[in-house]
Order: structure tokens, then sequence, then C-alpha cells
């Protein structure tokens, strides 16, 4: 692992500038993704992070199929796949044997409209610095070492105070600074959850001998004064991943004997078995909503809006999709000429996306659900939306709202046509009327997965309007500055 750490010669030298045009908060997953989208939307944007370098931990090691998606718009996917690879099978020891396999995730098979179905495993660690090479390569900037403590903003932009250092005054600010944000304490935003479960957790990413890298070896617990404990082989790296679950009232021991003693005490393996440490945090799971995810200029994506259990997986990943949702539509009023309530449906469309996933991720740590079709976020949509448009008297399976498919029309691969910050018209077996040259046009007799009409995907890949025929697709596209 190799911790990338300020460059202040190259990425803080912006940071006294009076007028940017979004400022994001926090260089996790979230603040990356959304800084790639804008960069490549040439909207002007800076990153700043408190923290001297990127985060070094495993933590989201999960990317599920549509953030895979996600990521192939954003032109990482393929860096991704070379950095993981997919999840090993559980093995359950008890007293030094293996006593059985269990599998992780419910089996899905690839599809043509579908091609990634089941969960890819990164290190939150290397996602990152994926991210980060991306930002750089499109021009992107960020400036470690910049904590904010202050913000204030009228009708025309927000000013970010920091500890050290000149206040940062943009357009828009996004708050993608974790669960403890201190953008959203700043805004007076509060936080309804719950404490999912009492009992600590121990999550470390360790060097450590006598287990393969082909499972995920599961250790039960012996008896009620034990605990369960889990040690995964992260992917593409020689480090495993310890989960331990500890006893109410328990001072997780996060040194290096500490988490010897633990490994030593609950599996068949030595305590010097554990070489090393990389990085090692104690929390204890839980669930929590921001009551609101924008409050004027400033949104709230990721953590800093909804905190999840990590069992399910899905944190990270919708973390990722707020990005997704939010930076198409800042580019579009900074860029495009839309509307300037455009931003506002942000919260709209992912408030009620973040509160089933926080339900989900819940039902998944305490064994209610298993992890499958729903963990996938596939079958996410907004069809309820305010933006969406279904003019069909007789829709189809496909509905405005929905993911838009992959799939092949007329020899063109639909995620293909897709990648890239524009809107696309999907006309099978209907004639695609003129349009913009900002809206790609992609023509075909047949598509099993779209039926017949004209389908408009927008730049985050949902069907923004249907119809049969042209009517009122002008009118549509007008709301977003696309005339």
């Amino acid at each position: 692992m190799h911790p990338i750490h300020a460059d202040h010669a190259d990425h803080t030298d912006h940071t006294d500038r009076a007028d940017i045009d979004v400022l994001i908060v926090g260089a996790g997953p979230t603040g990356l993704a959304l800084g790639v989208d804008l960069a490549r939307r040439g909207v002007d944007a800076l990153v700043v992070e408190r923290a001297e370098a990127l985060f070094p931990g495993s933590r989201g090691k999960g990317i599920q199929p549509r953030t895979m998606e996600v990521f192939d718009d954003l032109g990482v996917l393929d860096a991704i796949r070379a950095a993981g690879g997919s999840y090993p099978v559980g093995m359950i020891w008890q007293d030094g044997r293996r006593v059985g396999e269990h599998q992780m995730f419910d089996p899905a098979e690839a599809t043509e409209d579908s091609p990634y179905t089941e969960p890819w495993m990164v290190p939150q660690w290397r996602t990152q610095e994926i991210l980060f090479a991306r930002l750089t390569e499109l021009g992107g900037r960020v400036a470690f070492g910049r904590e904010a403590v202050g913000i204030t903003q009228d009708a025309e932009g927000v000013t970010v105070a920091f500890a050290a250092g000149d206040s940062v005054r943009a357009r828009y600010v996004v708050a993608a600074d974790g669960g403890r944000s201190a953008v959203r304490r700043c805004l007076g935003i509060g936080m309804t959850g719950e404490q999912v479960d009492p009992h600590p957790m121990l999550v470390a990413d360790v060097r450590l001998t006598g287990l393969d890298r082909d499972h995920w070896h599961v250790f039960p617990p012996r008896d009620d004064t034990d605990g369960f404990m889990a040690i995964c082989p992260l992917a593409g790296t020689e480090d495993f991943q310890i989960a331990a679950r500890f006893p109410e009232g328990t001072a997780v021991d996060l040194s290096l004997d500490g988490i010897r003693k633990t490994v030593a005490a609950r599996s068949h393996l030595d305590a010097d078995a554990v070489t090393e440490v990389r990085w090692a945090s104690d929390f204890r799971p839980r669930a929590a909503l921001a009551d609101r995810f924008r409050e004027g200029r400033v949104f709230l994506a990721g953590d800093a809006a909804h905190v999840h259990s990590p069992a399910g997986g899905q944190g990270l990943n919708t973390s990722v999709q707020d990005a997704y949702n939010l930076g198409w539509k800042l580019g579009a009023v900074l860029r495009g000429g839309a509307d300037p309530a455009l931003p506002a449906t942000y919260e709209e469309e992912r408030r009620p996306i973040a509160a089933d996933m926080l339900g989900l991720s819940t039902a998944v740590h305490r064994g209610e659900v298993r992890r499958g079709e729903a963990t996938r976020q596939l079958g996410l949509g907004y069809r309820e939306s305010s933006l969406t448009e279904e003019t069909r008297t007789t829709p189809g399976a496909l509905r405005a709202g929905d993911r838009a498919p992959d799939g092949e029309l007329d020899g063109v691969r639909l995620f293909d046509a897709f990648r890239g910050p524009h809107w696309t018209l999907v006309a099978v077996g209907v004639e695609a009327p003129e349009l913009p040259e900002t809206v790609r046009v992609v023509r075909g007799r047949a598509q099993e997965s779209y039926g017949s009409g004209l389908f408009l995907v927008r730049p985050d890949g949902y069907v923004g309007w249907a119809g049969d025929q042209a009517t009122g697709l002008m009118g549509y596209l007008g709301r977003f500055g696309l005339r």
C-alpha cells in the first residue's frame, strides 16, 4: 500500500482563489468520484481533505454491480478490475478443522443487459488511488491538510473557512467528509438513526501466515464469552482483512499485540502468525440518515448523509452513486444553462434510496436478508422523480425512471454509447427526431430489453423520458438547457 500524501506544490496553490464552481469537502470515494465527474464536464472544482493523505484502510471493499457500471462510465473500470478480484467462498472453521463452505452471496449470471452481476473486491484505499489518478488525469485538483471549520452562504455562493490557510468561496459546496461531517454540523443538520449492534467491532488490515488466500475464513463463536471473527484475503494485495466482534463494553485493542491475542484466542493460528498490522479501526455498527441532504447551495453526499453497517456492502456504493447523481446536475447548471433549480432534485431522488439501502444493510447485518439481488443495486431507479416523464399509455417492462440496460442495438453496445457526460436517445423501431448535437442518438429495429419506443437516457444512465413518438421530447430537453 502506498498512501498518496499532500503535494503542496501541485495541489494547494489554488486554494486561495476567490471563485471556483464547486468545493468538495472530503477526498474519500464520494468526493473523488464527484471530482472526476465534474472534471470531465469542464467544471472548475476543488477537492479538499483535512488529512495529509488518502484514507489508508480497506473498509469499503465491495463494489456492487451498479457501481461497476458507474465506474465504466467514469473511465476507471479497467483499473478497478485489474486491482481487485471476485469474492472467495467462505470456509467455516471449528476447533482447527474445516467443517464446511459457505456461499457469501446468492449467485447470479451475467446477461446482455447486466454484464456485471457479482460484487468485485477492491480495498477502499486502492479504489481511492484509482479515482485520484483519474481525477488528476482530467486536470482535477486535491488539496490535502485542509480542515473545514466554518461555512457561510448567501444567494450567490458559499464561503468555507479552514483551520489553516485562506477561506474558499464557491458557487456550490458538497460535504463528502464522512459520518462525522464537519460541514453537516456547521449547517446544523441532524441525523436520525439507530445502533445496529451494541457490540464493538474490530476491522484491521494485516499480514499473516497459516491461511490460504482461496477462502474467506470464518470462525464462529465457541461460547457466550467468545466472539465472531472472519479473515478475508484482500484481492489484489498480500493483505488480509480481519473483522471481529466483541462483547458489549469491551475496549478493543488495536495494537499488534492486541490483534495477535484476538486471532490466537478465536482460531487455530498462533499469535505470531500475524506479522504486521497495516491499518486498524474499531466501531459500533449504526444506521443513520441526515434529516435533509441540502441546505441552500450546500449538499450532503456519502457518509455525511447516510451511515451504514458494513455488512450489506451498501455504504461506499450508495455514496458513489450520490456523487454520480449530483455531478451531472451541477454540471448542467454551471456549464449547460439548465434551470438553477435542477440540483434541488438531488435530495428528492437520493434520500429515499439511501433510506432503503440503510434498511437493507441493517437487515443483512442482523441475518434477516441474504446478500443477493437487492444488494447489487441494479433495480434502483427514479420512477417517482419530478425529472421522470413516461408519456406512453401502455409502457413496457422498461419505464422512464429505470436504469437503462446494456445490450446491443444494430451492432452498437449501449454502454459504449452511454459512456461520457452526454445524454443519449435510444430509438428502437421508431423514427428519431433531429436533436441537439449534445445528445447522442442510437437507432435500431429491435432490442429485447427496451421493447420499442424512444428512450432518453440521462447522463447518469437512467431513462429520463420515454415515449412512443417524439411529442414532448424537445420540451423535456429544454429543461436541461439542451435545445
